[in-house]
Parts: structure tokens; sequence; C-alpha cells
């Protein structure tokens, strides 16, 4: 429910959004109940991602989906321009509101996503918790919208200064765009007096980056951000998706997105944790973590250990009772890199098939397993 390692980043969370974390709180509680004693059946989840777009403007080396081993570069044209329209993800969230879910909006780039100011304009009028994940390509031009809009939380990918940046991500100029929209930002919030949207800084550590983390220190403090957060590198290897494939012909489903994952991580995790060392060692304005928060010897195993199983954190995943993605086809899904599916939302209501018989069979299963071998390395194993 609340990983012990994950306490104090949680706690943290709750000083700037105690009545957001209360009620986090609470759903997990019902979800953990429901994970013991509801037979693969589930409260209404605590979040809902939205998948509003599979196009992206950036080619990031890392990405599963457009980056080395990106599958998104694979798909036919038609499929990566699939998008739900404004009108069908409004009722999605009529339908959703009931149950006050935490709706983050993701992609691809959700920017792009014509309308997704509009968007974010409905769910605030549900009074819904609203987070967009971006690469911030984007900000300065929407800056005025975003902040008007009400959103409340904008958590923005930056791996280094500006020349490893923009290295990374593969576009000439992209951190000054960014930081150029922080700050648009930061000037629209002072002028609505609102603390609102929080930002949060996301780095994703990869071999390209490790060595300079302590960069993005001086960037947070100059965009006036509220939190940075190191996010470990999520890889995956060709026996892990050998092994995946059994489970994957149980459930008559694929879990291919995990191949964008497939590549060799290549950092020395005892270089990375004397980094780790020094950057937490120090006082800031703004929260500062890594995720997940390994200890020396779970850093080690999960950076080394071709057959790594989590130390620090329970070897199960509880994400399936908690947490709901819907694709841009309006199908509801247990997991993001996998295509078994609970259902359509065209055809049926959420709550339908959020405890309909093919989400009962998956968690059940699920729980009976513990984690599937493609697990080890979410983000999702280790969040719950």
């Amino acid at each position: 429910m609340f990983p012990l390692r994950n306490l104090k980043r949680f706690f943290k969370k709750a000083i700037k959004q105690p009545g957001y974390a209360f009620l986090v709180f609470i759903k997990r509680l019902q979800a953990y109940f429901f994970y013991l004693q509801g037979k693969g059946k589930s409260s209404p989840p605590e979040a809902v991602t939205l998948f509003l777009t599979y196009r992206c403007n950036l080619k990031c080396k890392m990405c599963g989906q457009w980056g080395r081993e990106g599958v998104s570069k694979r798909q036919d044209p038609e499929f990566i321009q699939k998008e739900l329209s404004l009108e069908e993800l409004k009722s999605i969230i009529d339908d959703l509101a009931s149950f006050k879910p935490n709706i983050t909006l993701f992609g691809g780039e959700p920017l792009l996503y014509k309308d997704c100011i509009e968007l974010i304009k409905y769910i605030k009028g549900k009074k819904l918790h609203c987070l967009i994940i971006t690469n911030g390509f984007l900000l300065e031009e929407k800056a005025k919208e975003i902040v008007e809009a009400g959103l409340d939380e904008l958590n923005v990918s930056l791996d280094g200064a500006k020349a490893l940046h923009n290295q990374i991500r593969g576009m000439p100029g992209l951190f000054e765009k960014i930081t150029a929209g922080l700050k648009s930002i930061n000037h629209f919030k002072s002028q609505k007096n609102t603390s609102y949207p929080l930002i949060n800084l996301q780095c994703t550590i990869s071999q390209y980056n490790y060595k300079y983390l302590e960069q993005l220190i001086d960037v947070a403090d100059e965009v006036n951000a509220d939190s940075l957060t190191f996010h470990h590198l999520i890889f995956v290897n060709s026996n892990i998706l050998q092994r995946q494939k059994f489970y994957d012909s149980l459930l008559e489903c694929n879990s291919s997105d995990w191949e964008g994952f497939n590549f060799q991580p290549e950092i020395p995790a005892d270089i990375l944790y004397e980094k780790m060392k020094k950057i937490l060692s120090g006082k800031y304005r703004f929260n500062v973590d890594f995720y997940p928060n390994f200890s020396y010897s779970g850093l080690k195993e999960y950076y080394k250990n071709v057959d790594y199983l989590p130390l620090d954190y329970p070897c199960r995943c509880l994400s399936p009772w908690i947490v709901a993605y819907i694709f841009p086809n309006a199908e509801v899904r247990p997991c993001l890199n996998s295509t078994y599916s609970f259902g359509n939302l065209k055809k049926e209501k959420f709550l339908t098939l959020w405890n309909g018989l093919k989400a009962v069979k998956f968690r059940r299963f699920l729980k009976e397993k513990r984690i599937f071998p493609a697990c080890i390395r979410c983000t999702e194993l280790y969040r719950y």
C-alpha cells in the first residue's frame, strides 16, 4: 500500500497537498483491503491515466516509445494518429467523476493533443485533481492557458543542463524552450496569485547523465521547481521478454511494448550510489528524491543482476487494484505495456469494466503469481 521506503516521499508531498494526500491514503486503504479480501475485485481506482496520443515531437534516446528501441516507430501511421475526440473524453470524465480519481494526462506528448487545455478545464470543472506529464516543448506558448485552466501538477522531463539535455532528447534549443516555458508558468502563477500548478521536474537516470545529475539542482532552483525526482532507468532483457510470453499466452495478450526497453543500462551502481548520497545530503528549497528509493544493495541488484527481484520493496504488484489506463481507442487496461484489456468505454461504463469478468480474472491471476517477469523494473511495482 505504502512501501516503507516511500513514506518520506509521501509525507513531503502531503505537506504541499494535504487534502489530496488524505484522499490518496483513504483510497489506498480501500484498495489494499480488496487486494487481500476482494477475490479479484477492487474499490474504484485512486488514479486514472488518460493516454491522449501516441504522437511525440521528440526522439529521446532511452524512451520505450520513440527512443533507440522505441516500439512506436514500428507502428502504422494510422495507428499513431488515432485519438479520442474531446467529446468522447468529456463523456469518459463524466463517467469517472462520481468516484473522484486523480487524472493523469499522458502520451506520447499530451500537449500535442489539440484539445488538451479544454480537457484540463473540463476535468477541473468536475473538481478532480489533474496532472500532466510533458516534455516541455510547448510550455511557453501554452503557459497562460495551463495556469488559467487550473492544472494541479506539471511534471516536466529534464535530464541535465542545457547541452546535456538537448543531446539526450535529440533537439537543439529544447532546454532553453523548457526553461523559458517554466518561467512563463511562474509568471502567470504570480499574476493569478496561485501556487498551482506545482512544478515537478522528472529526470530519467541513464548512461548519458548519471555522472552529471547534480546539474539539475541549479536548474530546479532557477525555474522555481517544487520538486525534483531522479527516476531509475527502466530496462528489460531478452530473457525477461521470452519468459513474459508464457504469462501473456495464458492471458491471451502480449507485452510487446516492453521491447522498447530491451537494452543494457550501462550505469555503474557504485558510482551512481555515491552521486545519490552526495545529492541527498544537501539542503534545498524544493523536495529532492530518487525513485525507487533503493538501498545500496538494492541498487546494485537492480542494475547488475539479470535475474533481479526487488530487495527493498514487496515482490508483488498492487497497481491493477489502484490505477487504470485509458488508451486512445477507449480501452481500459491494467498495465501500460500490456495489451490486456478490461473492455472498451465505447461499449460499457467504467465501473462495469473495472470489476468485470476480465478484470477479476487478471487480478486473481496476478495475485497468485505476485508479479510477472516484465514487472520487475516497472515504476508501478514500487509505488504501492
